[in-house]
């Protein structure tokens, strides 16, 4: 059984590998490499901006129930999300850091109010306090 890397020749250059790279409808020994792309090719026309294909409902009822299906995903992920932001607030803020940032800097990081930034460290200390199951 022939190795499949074994070198090729052709007639109009050096020997090359004939190896896994060659394709079935390449000259034999030779290898295609995908060209380079060096730019994006712009598109005759500017494709319209499209949201979640609600521009193209026309039934008003259909349109009502998708986009409150959507308006209520979106505020869920919204809720998850500043949940997140609080448990990583307190985690900085956690006094056990050798590198932990006061309210203010944390404030500053997450453009928030250092009010605000207190809210939402401790928020986030709830957040990571183990739960206790009550019978």
């Amino acid at each position: 059984m022939p190795d499949s890397h074994a070198q090729a020749s052709d007639p109009s250059g050096p020997a090359v590998s004939a190896g896994p790279g060659a394709g079935a409808g390449a000259a034999p020994g030779r290898r295609q490499r995908p060209v380079q792309l060096l730019f994006e090719p712009q598109a005759d026309e500017p494709e319209p901006e499209r949201f979640f294909d609600l521009e193209s409902i026309d039934d008003p009822a259909l349109l009502l129930r998708r986009s409150t299906e959507l308006a209520l995903a979106f505020r869920a992920a919204a809720e998850r999300a500043t949940d997140f932001q609080a448990v990583a607030a307190a985690q900085l803020a956690d006094p056990r850091r050798f590198d932990a940032l006061s309210e203010t800097e944390i404030a500053s990081r997450a453009d928030w109010t250092p009010d605000y930034a207190a809210k939402m460290i401790e928020y986030g200390r709830s957040l990571l306090q183990p739960r206790r199951h009550e019978d």
